[in-house]
């Protein structure tokens, strides 16, 4: 359903830090303006609530790669500290096309941490450092609950008409988290070592 944007009026407080500018706010978030795209106001206000959702979900991956990358341990530290990285960054250009998509849809893309830290289902993982089958395990869960949201909102997208958000979910989210998922699995297999 297309829905005419409220102006509203932040309310903050004062002393503990917070925003105490008192701008409106021209559209609010989980609402969706209507843009002459060919779809349906529901094909696009289920876009953009699944592809946040997604979206919040892979700030968190995002955010998970950088923090194993620089705390990386043990014999396969260079290793896994390259493809880490290499991963992180594969996510952030996700993030973007995920939220330019949900723009694109007309609605509002999460992008404040705390807000994404409301939306998403991927557990927090301890401050401290982790052994390192249990950070790529971390990383296999984050990928894993990332695919099957991607999926289901994928098919249901193309059922409602909306080729777009299926192209990126699947050819975007979905492909580069399935490859990520088989390289971090493939360090998780117990190999003997040579000489061993």
């Amino acid at each position: 359903m297309t829905t005419t944007p409220t102006v509203t009026t932040p309310t903050t407080t004062t002393g503990d830090g917070a925003d105490t500018r008192q701008e409106p706010v021209i559209q609010n978030f989980g609402t969706v303006k209507g843009f002459p795209l060919g779809l349906t106001d529901e094909a696009r206000t289920y876009g953009c609530e699944r592809l946040n959702r997604i979206l919040a979900d892979t700030q968190i991956l995002y955010g998970l790669y950088k923090k194993h990358h620089w705390i990386m341990r043990g014999p396969t530290f260079f290793q896994l500290h390259l493809l880490l990285d290499k991963h992180a960054q594969a996510q952030l250009e996700i993030v973007d096309a995920l939220a330019e998509r949900v723009q694109t849809l007309g609605g509002v893309a999460v992008g404040d941490p705390r807000h994404v830290a409301e939306l998403t289902a991927v557990p927090r993982p301890p401050d401290g450092v982790e052994p390192v089958p249990a950070m790529l395990s971390r990383l296999l869960d984050a990928h894993r609950t990332i695919l099957v949201e991607s999926r289901e909102s994928a098919a249901k997208a193309a059922a409602l008409g909306d080729d777009g958000t299926n192209d990126l979910l699947v050819s975007q989210v979905v492909r580069t988290g399935e490859l990520q998922a088989w390289f971090l699995a493939e360090h998780l297999v117990d190999t003997p070592l040579v000489g061993d």
